[in-house]
């Protein structure tokens, strides 16, 4: 593309070779192995799918990020919420270091955990007061969805810190050997929510799941 720069590159344990790039026309944003995690155009697609959500800003008080990246959502929550409380867990502190370094992710408030999303919930100790209003399960490592986060294990476990009323959105990509994949997988997500509406933006399938 014209204009792209390549402005660092890290070696990742999680996300393989991440490149931090430049161009005209997407700006500052995080690839691993080519595939664009933060930033760029995943931030197109992120606004189209939270403006799927009809909550009055006040309504959003809590809001956990699973897979919080370089802070794309992050960044978005904040500013379609700013008064909510946004904590984000990601198991890759290299992808994290870059988002704070290049994407302004200190900015945005974000109470960040290191560490292994399914963990963190076995851990999380849910109660009335601390539930979660809006989950974003966004649990790519590079173009790796793990099996472990399809499992009626954790699906059980994530539907019980969403807040009544409140909505679970879960990413998945849309393209060649994808598609099945992501079918299959919002089949079973209906058997755990009360509504699962399916949302189409750019080459990814986004789940919106109603408690």
């Amino acid at each position: 593309m014209l204009g792209t720069k390549v402005i660092e590159e890290k070696k990742s344990e999680f996300n393989g070779n991440l490149k931090v790039m430049s161009t005209l026309g997407m700006g500052t944003y995080i690839q691993s192995d080519g595939l664009t995690q933060s930033g760029g155009i995943v931030e197109t697609i992120w606004k189209q799918t939270l403006r799927r959500i009809n909550h009055q800003p006040s309504t959003i008080n809590h809001c956990l990020i699973l897979g919080l990246g370089g802070g794309t959502v992050a960044k978005l929550v904040r500013k379609k919420w700013p008064e909510a409380k946004i904590t984000g867990v990601d198991i890759d502190p290299i992808m994290v270091e870059l988002g704070e370094k290049y994407l302004g992710l200190r900015e945005f408030d974000v109470d960040t955990k290191i560490g292994d999303a399914f963990d963190y919930l076995i851990k999380y100790q849910s109660s009335a007061i601390n539930h979660f209003d809006l989950i974003i399960a966004d649990l790519y490592n590079g173009d790796k969805y793990p099996e472990k986060f399809e499992t009626s294990a954790f699906l059980s476990k994530i539907n019980t810190f969403v807040s009544d009323g409140g909505m679970v959105i879960f990413n998945r990509l849309y393209f060649g050997d994808n598609r099945p994949k992501a079918v299959k997988f919002g089949r079973k997500l209906e058997n755990f929510f009360k509504k699962a509406d399916w949302v189409y933006p750019e080459a990814n399938l986004m789940f919106l799941c109603h408690k």
